[in-house]
C-alpha cells in the first residue's frame, strides 16, 4: 500500500479523528488490511489565525515544511494535512519536498458539486482569507458573527467533546441555512460534532472528503492483493 503522512496537531483531536476515520473507512479483515500512516502530531505549530489574520504571530510555514520533510524521510509516499486553514500554506509544503499532497480542500470542491448555495462554518482565517474562492464554484455565505465558530473550535482545541458544542454547531448551521441549501463543515475542529447535526440539516464535512481520498490512493488495486 501507499503509506499517507499526516501533517497533524492542527489540532491534535482533529488529526485522531482524521486517524479513527481512516480505520473506519476500510473494510478490513485482519491489520495488513489497514492504511499505513505516518502521523507527525505538532500541536507547537505557529497559530494559523495569529498569522494570517491578527499580524501578530510567525508564519506556520517553515514548521509545516520541516513536517513534510521529516514525513518524507521516514518513508511517506504522499501527503495530507486535516487542517482547512494550514491549506493557505499548501504551495509551500509541496515546495518543501518531492510527495504528492492529497489537497483537502479540492477534494472538498469535487463533493460540493450540485448541492446549489454553500453555507460555510470555518475558523475566521479560512473565511477570511478566502482559500476556498479558487475551489469552489457555486457561491457560499457564512455566519455574519464569526464568534460563535470560534467559540466552538477553541472549546474543542481546549478538550471538549461532541456532545459539549453540538448545540451551538446546530445553531450555526440552521441560522445559515435561510441563505444556503447546504452546509459545509471547514474545520476538523467542528468535524468532532457534524454527525450529531439534525438529520434535516444536509451537510459535507471537509474531513470526510479528505479521508475518502486517503483510502483511496492509500489501498491496491484488486489484483494487487495478494491472496490469503
Amino acid at each position: 500500500m501507499t503509506t499517507v503522512g499526516i501533517l497533524g496537531g492542527m489540532g491534535p483531536q482533529a488529526t485522531i479523528l482524521l486517524m479513527q476515520k481512516v480505520l473506519d473507512a476500510v473494510p478490513a479483515r485482519d491489520d495488513a488490511d489497514h492504511v499505513p500512516l505516518i502521523v507527525h502530531q505538532n500541536p507547537a505549530v505557529p497559530s494559523r489565525i495569529a498569522a494570517l489574520i491578527e499580524g501578530t504571530g510567525p508564519s506556520p510555514l517553515p514548521a509545516l515544511q520541516a513536517m513534510a520533510r521529516d514525513l518524507q524521510a521516514a518513508g511517506a509516499d504522499a501527503l495530507a494535512m486535516p487542517c482547512n486553514t494550514a491549506h493557505a500554506y499548501a504551495d509551500g509544503i509541496r515546495a518543501a519536498c518531492t510527495l504528492p499532497f492529497l489537497d483537502m480542500l479540492s477534494e472538498t470542491a469535487k463533493a460540493l458539486e450540485g448541492k446549489g448555495r454553500i453555507g460555510i462554518l470555518a475558523s475566521p482565517a479560512t473565511r477570511l482569507t478566502g482559500i476556498f474562492d479558487s475551489y469552489l464554484r457555486q457561491p457560499y455565505v457564512a455566519p455574519e458573527d464569526d464568534g460563535p465558530v470560534l467559540e466552538m473550535i477553541r472549546a474543542v482545541k481546549g478538550g471538549a467533546s461532541a456532545t459539549d458544542i453540538a448545540p451551538a454547531l446546530t445553531r450555526a448551521a440552521e441560522q445559515l441555512l435561510p441563505r444556503a441549501d447546504h452546509i459545509l463543515i471547514a474545520c476538523t475542529e467542528l468535524s468532532v460534532a457534524a454527525p450529531l447535526l439534525p438529520d434535516d440539516v444536509a451537510w459535507t464535512d471537509s474531513l470526510d472528503c479528505l479521508v475518502t481520498r486517503i483510502v483511496e490512493v492509500a489501498r491496491p488495486r484488486p489484483e494487487q492483493v495478494s491472496p490469503r
